[in-house]
This record gives structure tokens, C-alpha cells and sequence, in this order.
């Protein structure tokens, strides 16, 4: 994205696991490669001041709000309410060491911090997109994709299956089963779609039994390894009657002859939770249109394979 005129360009995460759109104006080191917005060569900031603090699930990140032109991609907004961060450090060395700047959300309005326009809602507005739509495509050692105004058929096969929004807030759906070689497992009914999540996420029970299923032994730290030859059992989301089915070698990250399995307890109370967070890995295999006027996620078969080794 870039803010300003001039345009000063920075990398963001686009996470539709959150709604609002921060940009840091401070490094979090003196030897940190990460691009930074000042202000003060921008002619069309606006200063207003109040603080913003949100937090992720790596961590809170926090600085105040401004005014300025932004720019995502061919869709410019003008006078957007944005923040800008000045204290990164909750997100300790994940954001020292990572190639992003900012962070784009592009989930529904009720969960925007301090209740302000989100991204998506400015887009819409403009009157630029062609359909109120976006879709990911996440490359397998190649570039991956975000489409905004439709889709991109080159990287999907198939007909889209479609699921509709459960809870306008994450991009939240209904999780009819999980099925761990085609036998149901656990009682978690939720799932959310997040580009923001690298891996896949449940309920620990779950994850164990997935874990016990395919013959992963946890470390030290709590991650699960397992032989990078084995062929393992298929894990299924049943999503608005639809099958999506991963194999163990989908599953898995390989890293200096060692594999781990992608996935990683989590446990979220109610009324959010138990929820399943279908990240990187799922949106890796299955092409994921964000339908924004239909309140519905479309799912399809992605291009891009099915290895998971480029995630090591």
C-alpha cells in the first residue's frame, strides 16, 4: 500500500482476521529494514491524535490515529482514518524479523477497533470495486494473489462452493464436522477463514487427535513432529455440506530434515469460541472468495498444488 502524496509505499499484511488498517511510524530497531510513514512528508496528512491500541494473537501493537490519502492497490482512498504505530514490540521478533510493515484487515465492521470505517467498507464506498468481492490465492514457490472487485479463474478449478457468513465479524462459518480419516471428531460448530493465520488452529483436543492419528509426538515447546515419509489420514472441514479434505503431506512444513505438522492448539471460551481457524494452510490448497455484498464465503480447488514444503 502506499499513504500520502508523495506515495510512501509499505508491505502490510492483508488479514481477514481483523478490521483496521495500521502502518508503523517508528522502527522497532535501529537496524530494522521495515519501511516506515512519516507524516511530515505526507501533504495530505491530517492529524487527530487519539490513541489506537489493538491486539493480535501474537500480540497488542499501539500509536495513535491520523488522516491521510491512501492507496491499496488501484483503489484510492481519500482522507482515510488509519493508524499509525509507533510501539511494535508486543509482536516481538516475529515482527523484527518479518518482510511486513502494516497490517490491512479486511473482516466485518463489528470488530473494528474504536469502531472506525474499515478498509473494505472505504473500498466499497469509493464505487471502484466491480463486484463487492475479493479472493486470495497463495502461491506454492510462486507469487501468490489478492484480487479485488472479482476473481481470478487462471487460479481456481471448478465450481466455487459456496458457505454462508454464520457472524459478520471474522469472516466466521459454520463447521458442520471435522472428520479425521472420515470419523467425526470433537464438538467445536465454528471456523473462521484468516489470512492472518499462518497455520490451522483448534480446539487442543482436536489437535491432539489429529496429532494421535497421524503419528506426530509433541516437543519440547508444544509443536507436534512427525516423519516427513509419512502418509498419515486425511483431515476433512465439512463446510455448509462441503467437503474440504487435507492429506498429512499438505499438513505439514518441512525445515532442515525435520517436519512438523501444521497445526497448533488453541483455546478460545465462549461465545467466540471453540472455534477453528482455518489459515494459510487451508487458503494454501483451496482458492477463498470473500463475498462481501452476499454475506458468503465461495470455495474452490486452487492452482496452486498442494505441497506444503514451501511454507518451510
Amino acid at each position: 500500500i502506499s499513504v500520502g502524496p508523495p506515495p510512501q509505499t509499505m508491505t502490510v499484511i492483508y488479514d481477514t482476521g481483523s478490521s483496521n488498517l495500521w502502518v508503523p511510524d517508528a522502527k522497532p530497531s535501529f537496524f530494522s529494514s521495515h519501511s516506515i510513514y512519516k507524516s511530515s512528508d505526507s501533504s495530505t496528512y491530517v492529524a487527530n491524535g487519539s490513541t489506537f491500541a489493538i491486539e493480535y494473537g501474537s500480540g497488542p501493537v499501539s500509536g495513535v490515529y491520523s488522516r491521510d490519502d491512501v492507496s491499496i492497490g488501484e483503489f484510492e482512498l481519500e482522507n482515510y482514518l488509519f493508524a499509525e504505530v509507533d510501539d511494535t514490540s508486543g509482536l516481538g521478533i516475529g515482527y523484527k524479523l518479518g518482510k511486513f510493515d502494516g497490517i490491512c484487515g479486511l473482516a466485518w465492521p463489528m470488530i473494528s477497533v474504536d469502531g472506525v470505517p474499515t478498509p473494505l467498507q472505504a473500498m466499497v464506498e469509493s464505487g471502484e470495486m466491480e463486484e463487492e468481492v475479493f479472493a486470495f490465492y497463495l502461491g506454492d514457490e510462486t507469487d501468490g494473489e489478492l484480487l479485488f472487485g472479482g476473481v481470478d479463474e487462471d487460479h481456481y478449478t471448478g465450481d466455487f462452493a459456496y458457505v454462508p457468513v454464520s457472524q459478520e465479524s471474522y469472516w466466521e462459518v459454520t463447521l458442520d464436522a471435522l472428520l479425521i480419516d472420515g470419523v467425526a471428531e470433537g464438538n467445536c460448530t465454528k471456523a473462521i477463514i484468516d489470512s492472518g493465520t499462518s497455520l490451522l488452529a483448534g480446539p487442543p483436543t482436536d489437535v491432539e487427535a489429529i496429532a494421535t492419528a497421524v503419528g506426530a509426538t509433541a516437543n519440547a515447546v508444544g509443536e507436534y513432529i512427525v516423519d516427513c515419509d509419512a502418509t498419515g489420514v486425511p483431515v476433512t472441514f465439512t463446510l455448509g455440506g462441503n467437503e474440504f479434505s487435507l492429506e498429512l503431506s499438505e499438513m505439514l512444513i518441512e525445515s532442515s530434515g525435520t517436519c512438523l505438522l501444521a497445526i497448533q492448539g488453541i483455546d478460545i471460551p465462549a461465545p467466540n469460541g471453540p472455534l477453528w481457524i482455518l489459515g494459510d494452510v487451508f487458503m494454501r490448497k483451496y482458492y477463498v472468495k470473500f463475498d462481501i455484498a452476499n454475506a458468503q464465503i465461495g470455495i474452490a480447488l486452487s492452482t496452486a498444488g498442494s505441497s506444503l514444503n514451501a511454507l518451510a
